[in-house]
């Protein structure tokens, strides 16, 4: 998503070119191939280390039960930091030129400058609570160690907070800038109690 809009706004004219459904689909088949090898490779050591008794207790299914031996975490660890120092590079590096195009491209006008500045904060930090999903694993381990009855609710917060609301973040409030819909949104919020027509 960053890489897309680095293109889209610093290199226009090659949009069409770098961003085609062929290229897309290429680079979703390679991050899915990345990003699910490490999984896999846990998958299949686990299946070959458990046991028979280990399939017929009754337990919580988390993913450190996947996890049979020590250098297992310290490799899903060493993944998690690497993967999230790159995206955090390339996530910074792209928005510091992306702001600096918008400056640019909005010139004397601040109001427009302000505006697309603000846009691009958005996307940013919408992409940096993605991004601290990478982390969840670390608090969801020292919180199964420490109060293992707290472990569910750190889960279910950990989804809300940062897997969830920033894939609804930019929609909401797009959507709420748009008359139309904050309109009939307040309506809906107010149990209809806001009568207010919606102009044509």
């Amino acid at each position: 998503m960053t890489l897309e809009r680095f293109v889209a706004i610093c290199m226009p004219l090659r949009h069409g070119e770098l961003c085609s459904t062929h290229g897309t689909l290429h680079c979703i088949l390679i991050i899915h191939g990345v990003s699910s090898l490490p999984w896999m490779i846990s998958v299949y050591i686990f299946f070959a280390s458990a046991s028979h008794s280990f399939y017929t207790k009754s337990d919580m299914c988390f993913a450190e039960k996947f996890i049979f031996h020590s250098w297992q975490g310290h490799l899903r660890s060493a993944i998690s930091q690497f993967y999230f120092l790159i995206m955090v590079i390339i996530i910074t590096i792209s928005y510091f030129k992306i702001m600096r195009v918008a400056r640019a491209a909005s010139g004397q006008n601040r109001k427009s400058t302000w505006k697309g500045l603000r846009t691009v904060v958005l996307h940013g930090f919408q992409l940096f609570l993605c991004l601290f999903q990478l982390w969840c694993i670390f608090i969801e381990a020292a919180v199964l160690q420490i109060y293992p009855m707290l472990y569910i609710n750190v889960r279910y917060f950990n989804y809300i907070m940062f897997i969830l609301s920033p894939r609804c973040l930019s929609p909401l409030i797009y959507g709420l800038r748009d008359e139309k819909f904050f309109v009939a949104l307040r309506s809906f919020v107010l149990c209809g109690l806001y009568k207010k027509q919606l102009s044509n």
